[in-house]
């Protein structure tokens, strides 16, 4: 099938790459324009745009998705499907235009965890299961007749960021088997069923970690926002300033006659804060203008006698 394929980030280069390699054609690619990023406010373009420079595919960056020219370009590609991956939201003139429609791929098992951020949320909430879902779009968000969907478990080691990566490989597979079985009409869109499940944007506010939770509520946390946005917890020096440090990697305690914030540290190896059930032991973290360090390192020059938690 000729495609257009709506992308920006790093985990829609890989549904792209998939397509690339695939029998179906790639004739264009649509993607944000550059924007401005990182404290030296440099021009950057989106790893999708990256993709499509160095595989010399034609390219359109529109500010405006509902802008006439862009509309008028889009449309001189005669595509029969458009593919939509970690884009913005399309108006029906974009969706609508090929004879095929247009999918996506959403990094869940819809209608579970529709929204911006549904990787996080699934391990934030102690899923053990998740997923990535085809679905074809329409005036809603998320809310499409499912195309197909894969399966794949959320271990006690997974973080945001490994499941990023596993979602993303599975999905460009998805992707492919998609666009083959509309090819051939093997493929009947089917309604969601179920009840839905939201994944909102997550702002630096949701990060603040809090001791008030149990020690496994608080460590799912803390792997659903590594390594980014990251979970982040504010400390009292004993001078009376505030610290905050972003925290990566955390083990659950469960043990009785723990205080909620209270900060046990050996100085050299381990630090523990209390939560509602017991500890969480933290192996992992990044002081505020520092660079990450594990919990040894960091020990090493640091001394947290003294410090409290504020939350």
């Amino acid at each position: 099938m000729k495609t257009v394929f709506f992308g920006t980030p790093d985990f829609a280069v890989a549904a792209l790459d998939a397509i690339m390699h695939s029998t179906h054609e790639v004739a264009a690619v649509v993607t944000v324009p550059d924007r401005q990023s990182g404290r030296g406010r440099k021009t950057t373009p989106s790893a999708v745009k990256q993709y499509a420079v160095d595989h010399q595919l034609p390219l359109l960056q529109p500010e405006r998705l509902r802008d006439e020219e862009f509309l008028r370009q889009l449309a001189a590609f005669q595509a029969d499907i458009f593919v939509v991956v970690a884009f913005r939201m399309l108006p029906e003139a974009v969706w609508n235009m090929p004879p095929h429609g247009t999918f996506n791929l959403h990094a869940s098992l819809l209608p579970r965890y529709r929204g911006a951020a549904p990787i996080n949320w699934a391990i934030i909430n102690g899923d053990t299961t998740t997923g990535v879902t085809t679905f074809l779009l329409n005036h809603h968000i998320d809310e499409g007749a499912i195309l197909l969907q894969q399966p794949t478990p959320i271990t006690p080691d997974d973080n945001a960021g490994t499941l990023h990566d596993r979602l993303a490989a599975i999905g460009s597979r998805l992707v492919v088997d998609t666009l083959d079985r509309l090819a051939d009409g093997t493929l009947s869109p089917q309604p969601q069923q179920g009840t839905p499940c939201p994944a909102p944007k997550i702002f630096k506010d949701d990060c603040r970690i809090d001791f008030t939770r149990t020690a496994k509520a608080t460590v799912d946390f803390i792997r659903g926002l590594s390594p980014y946005p990251a979970a982040f917890m504010t400390l009292l020096n004993p001078h009376g300033e505030t610290v905050d440090f972003k925290v990566f990697e955390a083990t659950a305690i469960t043990q009785d006659g723990s205080v909620p914030g209270d900060i046990q540290c050996d100085g050299k190896h381990t630090l523990k804060i209390g939560v509602a059930d017991g500890f969480i032991l933290i192996s992992g973290l990044q002081m505020s203008g520092k660079r990450r360090n594990s919990i040894e390192e960091f020990l090493r020059g640091t001394n947290l006698s003294g410090w409290k938690t504020t939350f």
